[in-house]
């Protein structure tokens, strides 16, 4: 909002709705507290126990994780057994609940931006392209290339559909569309297939187009592409913009999203993983993070300079991820920063388990120890052997040092204009920040705020 514009009466009234359920619910949380501080400790002994069980229950074999699978039970029977034999109800706290995400959902329209809504609308369409392809892995995100027919919505638009069928390489069909004049591509499939094909259009300099028919999605979301609109995302292509983001390397294997190396990278390489999850990970863990398990040979350096003998967990990403609050946690702001995002985890204990729940639940991950978060454009991790890697989702294994870096501004992403345009973390609305507590008052006042 520019200093020009003044909120309308709707925003005025979201603004004082959100202040007034604000103060409510933080009224009612201290009166709780004060009201029930027995019952409180006694829950949360209980989930002390439950949590310290489950630590054990994944980092140990034979007897001493079946009693840890009893404390499990233990615990959660003495948090039940606050609601249920003590004097604690449940519904003020459900009440709570409803009254904070009502003050939340409130504060998100008072401070929305007009333009958000829509924010490719104003913008004139890039050019039509010449010759259109469409790029579809038949089996990707279950089958939903072919559940919408996108080898029809094709055609009907003037884009030539290239089906992968077993054996295809996807590199090469790609390559082989631009060298026919492929002056626009796309990829209709998983993160994988994305990269793969946004790395042929990022070296011949045309457009990439996303059509959201994976699993899961994670790019398309963070491009502020609607996963749930697979047809609609085809309107890139005749009535769509342009924007450019970074490309990310792990020895030169390009990726979109993050590659992830550590406990993760190492359960999913196993063969069992793909047919068995929960069992394997189950029987895997004791060996990864119990009292004999050996230290993961992953060495890098950290934020302060200084050398890391090793970790649990390593998250490289194409531009940082939001992953500390709960709004927009899990998705990137912007993809075009021109850095890449590292986050570290280093868990070895059980009281390590229970700071890092609670400090995750609190919005406070920042002040676990063993938790470590920033930006750089180069970053390397060194092994004294292969690494299990995860890239995009995939499992891969690669010779140390692993290299990562970022090239920024090297793809061309085309969007249609109808697409909601930003990502969750960057639609986010800061209600826990004391600057936006004095921009609902602006609001509510019915003074410009400034964007």
């Amino acid at each position: 909002m520019t200093s020009e514009t003044r909120p309308t009466m709707i925003r005025r009234l979201a603004a004082l709705v959100a202040i007034v359920a604000l103060v409510a619910s933080v009224l009612a949380v201290a009166t709780l507290a004060l009201s029930n501080l027995v019952n409180i400790l006694v829950a949360s002994v209980g989930l002390s126990v439950a949590i310290v069980g489950a630590w054990y229950s994944l980092s140990r074999h034979g007897t001493v994780r079946l009693l840890a699978v009893v404390a499990v039970v233990a615990g959660a029977a003495i948090v039940l057994a606050v609601f249920v034999v003590g004097d604690a109800r449940l519904w003020p706290l459900v009440a709570v609940a409803v009254v904070a995400t009502i003050s939340v959902g409130a504060a998100g329209l008072a401070l929305r931006e007009p333009h958000h809504d829509a924010p490719f609308a104003e913008e004139p369409p890039a050019p039509r392209p010449r010759h259109p392809v469409l790029l579809m892995n038949p089996k990707s995100g279950g089958g939903k290339a072919m559940k919408f027919d996108l080898e029809r919505e094709c055609r009907d638009r003037g884009i030539e559909p290239i089906v992968l069928q077993p054996g295809d390489d996807l590199l090469q069909l790609a390559e082989d569309a631009v060298g026919r004049g492929a002056d626009v591509i796309g990829m209709a499939g998983g993160d994988g297939s994305q990269a793969l094909v946004g790395a042929v259009a990022s070296a011949h300099g045309i457009p990439h187009v996303v059509i959201p028919a994976g699993t899961r999605n994670h790019f398309a979301l963070d491009l502020g592409i609607d996963r749930d609109d697979v047809v609609g995302a085809l309107d890139a292509y005749s009535d769509g913009v342009d924007r450019t983001i970074d490309l990310a390397e792990a020895n030169g294997r390009v990726f979109v999203n993050n590659a992830t190396l550590g406990l993760y990278a190492r359960i999913v390489q196993s063969p069992e993983y793909r047919d068995a999850k929960v069992q394997t990970s189950l029987e895997m863990l004791p060996e990864l993070i119990g009292p004999d398990a050996e230290a993961l040979d992953l060495r890098f350096t950290g934020p302060d300079g200084e050398e890391v003998p090793t970790a649990a967990v390593i998250l490289v990403s194409n531009g940082p991820y939001e992953l500390q609050r709960a709004q927009g946690r899990g998705s990137r702001e912007r993809l075009d920063d021109g850095v890449l995002g590292i986050a570290t985890l280093t868990v070895s204990s059980a009281s390590d388990v229970q700071k890092l729940i609670s400090l995750q639940a609190a919005g406070r991950l920042d002040h676990f120890d063993g938790w470590r978060e920033w930006t750089v454009e180069r970053f390397e991790v060194r092994s004294g052997g292969p690494v299990d890697v995860g890239v995009d989702g995939e499992a891969l294994t690669m010779d140390p040092p692993i290299v990562f870096t970022t090239r920024p501004g090297v793809l061309t992403i085309r969007i249609s204009r109808r697409a909601p345009g930003r990502s969750p973390a960057a639609a986010a609305v800061r209600v826990t920040e004391r600057s936006t507590i004095r921009e609902l008052l602006r609001v509510a006042a019915g003074r410009p705020v400034a964007a």
